[in-house]
């Protein structure tokens, strides 16, 4: 549902119609505590964790497909709000990702393609492709063998 009204909003920011945007991005905060606007990008299949419940966006943030987004997870900028720098320096998540619930990925950081970032992560530096990272700040857990997470092996 939530994704529904935010591509109704994005397609609204795409074609000018910016006011209606806004209000459907106020919409969505309203029907789930979550700030998604309609000037993120989001890319098609990608999923949020128990309807999106407390995830915020900037308004510059790029997810790409496929990817799997928990609750509570925060893509943003290191720039206080309050400061009056424009800053563009924000995340940008990969194909194929799945970031954990509560999770904060903060800055001008790449998330690599078919990456796993661990529940409560806070993610302030680059992350490779096929990689888990975990951890305040994130490490390096593990590698991915043939773009399948190994959680639970016996090693």
């Amino acid at each position: 549902m939530i994704l529904y009204i935010y591509k109704a909003s994005h397609w609204c920011y795409c074609h000018g119609f910016h006011r209606v945007s806004r209000l459907l991005t106020k919409v969505i905060f309203l029907l789930f505590n979550a700030f998604i606007p309609g000037s993120a990008s989001i890319g098609a299949g990608t999923r949020l964790g128990y309807s999106g419940m407390g995830i915020v966006f900037h308004k510059n943030a790029t997810v790409g497909r496929d990817c799997l987004v928990g609750h509570q997870v925060t893509l943003g900028t290191k720039v206080p709000y309050f400061s009056n720098i424009e800053s563009f320096d924000v995340p940008c998540v990969g194909d194929n990702v799945y970031v954990g619930s509560g999770s904060k990925l903060l800055g001008k950081i790449t998330i690599g393609h078919n990456s796993v970032i661990a529940a409560n992560s806070v993610v302030i530096t680059d992350v490779p492709e096929n990689v888990i990272y975990a951890g305040s700040p994130a490490r390096f857990v593990r590698e991915i063998a043939g773009n399948r997470a190994i959680l639970f092996s016996d090693d």
